[in-house]
């Protein structure tokens, strides 16, 4: 797809434009984040005392949600304008690690959703000579008191029970990794990841490109704090087939 036909596809498959997600879910989780959720803070540490009005800024700057910090009901949008730009940023970093045959690490907590746009991005790295990473493979790692293991698709780490996998915000799993990291000396070039996958890889100061919803806002306040590279402003589950085109689009500058 040229760039026109793939903004055309985001809006036309909800991934930017009038999604799906409510404002109440978008406001709301700004709270929880604030509050330090443990399903919300996604392992990103505050840098300063922020607000909500501070961060639903943020939010509306690098998403393009309505800025009202006021409104609270009602439909929101993504600025398919300001996702274009975001995975541009993505293609230009996976040409330099592509380039300097660098080692990544990749992961998700919407293995139902951005699993494969996930697996694409491994596989074109990997065929390009980045070696993909997958440490403390087939690890139990402890979420809220529930053992979970780490298991890899693809070249993507993922959760689950051991049957099924499962959908997180946790970023329990991300520093299980980091542990082992640790231990072998490895050290990825680039982390690709969402929720508190991405946020522990920032936090702990690796290169990361995130992928987030409008209302993940850990994820744009680690961007505005720095701790984060790019985040995608997406939404992270539609039909897994509906991100194949945004998977070519980061690639493209590869070899």
């Amino acid at each position: 797809m040229n760039r026109q036909e793939l903004r055309e596809h985001l809006v036309r498959h909800r991934i930017a434009g009038d999604v799906a997600t409510p404002r109440a879910s978008n406001v709301g989780n700004v709270r929880k984040m604030l509050d330090r959720d443990p399903d919300y803070w996604f392992g990103v540490e505050l840098d300063r005392a922020w607000t909500y009005e501070d961060v639903v800024a943020v939010v509306a700057k690098r998403v393009g949600i309505d800025a009202d910090h006021a409104r609270e009901s009602g439909g929101d949008v993504i600025d398919p304008d300001l996702c274009l730009q975001a995975l541009d940023a993505v293609a230009e970093r996976l040409a330099d690690v592509a380039a300097a045959k660098a080692p990544v690490l990749l992961a998700t907590g919407h293995p139902t959703g951005l699993l494969e746009l996930y697996m694409s991005i491994a596989a074109g790295l990997a065929a390009d000579g980045c070696p993909v990473l997958t440490p403390a493979a087939e690890s139990w790692v402890s979420v809220h008191g529930t053992q979970r293991r780490i298991r890899y698709v693809g070249g993507v780490a993922t959760i689950g029970t051991g049957g099924d996998l499962l959908h997180t915000h946790a970023p329990e799993p991300m520093a299980r990794i980091l542990t082992e990291l640790d231990k072998t000396g490895e050290r990825p070039g680039l982390v690709i990841a969402d929720h508190g996958w991405a946020g522990a890889a920032g936090q702990a100061g690796l290169p990361t490109i995130g992928f987030a919803d409008t209302n993940d806002p850990a994820l744009f306040v680690a961007a505005e704090q720095g701790q984060l590279d790019v985040v995608v402003p997406l939404d992270d589950n539609v039909a897994p087939a509906s991100y194949v085109p945004l998977a070519a689009h980061v690639l493209r500058l590869l070899a």
